[in-house]
């Protein structure tokens, strides 16, 4: 049996006596091990400081923004409330304006019909004191001749014919103001009013041109007299009874019909206007419709002339349904039936396509991409190459490999650090966060 030695080396000598490999590989494991595990400490330590202090800032950041955000809502309600207050007040001021205004014209109206009111009364007062004032003269007038005219030495009693004719007039005027003032029929009083008026008035001019003692001119104007005052006195009655009556005047009737022609006009004008309304809406409707009907008539001709299977079908829908058109619910159904595709204007073949072309472009995306626009690896460095000239170290320690030592190879690229420190930080703080 033959036994082969081992030569042991180090680093392409031999070791010294007392030297042991193993045990010295070993205090190098622990001590890599214990660097690695502190640095793996302070990794996680600053991590951990780095994810509080953004926690930190986000929390300030966020009572920051909930502090501004009520004080803003305290503003927006305290200008809300004000403008609460503001409209309340310009809706009171604007309420007492309204009622202040309509009690002023109330007041102007109590006041201007008062006014009117008492006019009536002066003027009704001044009518009918100057009517009984024109029948008084006219019976001082009248009555004097009519005295001449009756007087006869030898029949005496006929000194009471002109208070029979002028007091005839006189009583019969007393009789048509009490039938106005109790709503009677005056009309027989005022006939009996105007006969003894003529009769008496007949009489003086009579005796005026007969009798030379009286004379034309007295009989002239006792006659006058006889027919003004009772005429007077009956038209002040006439226009008492009117009243009473309600009958409107004159100057009312023609207002009356002033405004029964205003309203007949507004009338036959909004009649006109409601007619030329409902002939332009009657006249767009028609061309709505003609143009509905247009449309139908060219979807109909298109969909016959590109899908004529599927039309014969919904026709043919149409007819058993009762309906005019092929409407676009009958359109669908019919497409449905005939081609298996809810959505109209999606056949077999479309579909197919549709479904190859979203697979080739799946492909395409989710392909690596290789070459110069690779990314592979991109987070380290590119190692620079040696120069064909330069030895082997390993040819000089007898082809034994050369330890390897932290730093011996090269370090991640800076921007891959960073990209690596940020996602611990994101997924300890996703671990902290409840």
């Amino acid at each position: 049996m033959t036994a082969t030695s081992i030569e042991k080396k180090v680093n392409g000598h031999a070791p010294a006596p007392g030297f042991d490999a193993v045990a010295l590989a070993k205090a190098e494991a622990i001590r890599t091990k214990a660097a690695a595990e502190a640095e793996a400490l302070r990794i996680e330590a600053e991590a951990k400081a780095e994810a509080e202090k953004i926690l930190a800032t986000e929390k300030a950041e966020k009572e920051r923004i909930a502090n501004e955000r009520a004080a803003m809502r305290l503003e927006k309600e305290r200008a809300d409330h004000q403008a609460h207050l503001a409209k309340k007040a310009a809706e009171t001021a604007k309420a007492k304006a309204e009622e202040e205004k309509a009690d002023q014209a109330q007041a102007e109206q109590e006041a201007a019909e008062a006014e009117r009111a008492a006019e009536q009364k002066r003027s009704e007062n001044l009518w009918k004191w100057g009517a009984r004032g024109i029948y008084l003269v006219g019976l001082i007038i009248a009555a004097p001749v009519q005295f001449l005219a009756f007087w006869d030495p030898q029949r005496p009693f006929l000194v009471a014919a002109p208070a029979l004719l002028e007091g005839l007039a006189l009583v019969l005027a007393c009789g048509a103001a009490w039938a106005v003032a109790h709503r009677r029929d005056v009309l027989p009083y005022r006939i009996g009013i105007m006969a003894g008026a003529l009769i008496a008035a007949g009489i003086n001019l009579w005796h005026g041109l007969t009798d030379p003692a009286i004379g034309l001119n007295a009989g002239l104007i006792g006659a006058i007299a006889s027919l003004g005052g009772p005429i007077v006195l009956m038209a002040y009655e006439h226009g008492i009874a009117q009243k009473v009556d309600g009958i409107p005047s004159f100057r009312e009737r023609r207002a009356t019909e002033r405004a029964r022609r205003e309203q007949e006009a507004a009338r036959e004008k909004a009649r006109a206007e409601k007619q030329a309304a409902e002939a332009r809406v009657a006249a767009e409707k028609a061309a709505a419709e003609a143009r509905a009907e247009e449309e139908q008539r060219r979807k109909d001709n298109d969909r016959k002339q590109h899908h004529p299977e599927v039309w014969a079908l919904a026709d043919s829908m149409r007819s058993a349904r009762g309906s005019q058109y092929v409407t676009e619910q009958i359109w669908a159904d019919a497409w449905y039936r005939k081609t298996g595709s809810k959505t109209v204007g999606i056949t077999v073949e479309t579909e197919a396509e549709t479904r190859a072309a979203q697979a080739r472009m799946k492909t395409a995306t989710e392909l690596p991409i290789e070459g110069p626009l690779s990314l592979v690896n991109s987070q380290r460095p590119a190692r620079q190459k040696k120069d064909p000239e330069t030895p082997d170290g390993r040819r000089n320690n007898g082809g034994t490999p050369p330890r390897r030592r932290p730093g011996d190879s090269p370090p991640p690229h800076p921007i891959a650090r960073a990209q690596a420190r940020l996602e611990r930080t994101t997924d300890q703080t996703a671990k902290d966060t409840p």
